[in-house]
């Protein structure tokens, strides 16, 4: 337990950055959930437009280090290829 002043407030300030930064995540996975559910059903034009929101979340989440930009290029890559190929 955090003894000093500045402990406390920095646990304080962990926890709420801890709880922004799972919001973000759980936003960006429904997003290639999404993708996923749009290419599952064969449905390329919705998939497109799926993977184009997709992707400009995936990259502002790498972007403020939420996730890593090598992850979120392999979602983009392996999503695009799986567009392609319907």
């Amino acid at each position: 337990m955090a003894n000093s002043a500045q402990a406390r407030k920095r646990a304080r300030q962990a926890e709420q950055h801890r709880q922004h930064n799972m919001a973000r995540r759980s936003m960006m996975r429904t997003s290639i959930k999404k993708v996923i559910k749009a290419i599952d059903s064969g449905d390329k034009e919705g998939a497109t437009s799926a993977y184009q929101d997709m992707t400009s979340m995936v990259d502002r989440m790498a972007g403020k280090g939420i996730i890593h930009k090598n992850k979120a290029a392999r979602h983009k890559s392996r999503l695009h290829s799986k567009i392609q190929a319907l």
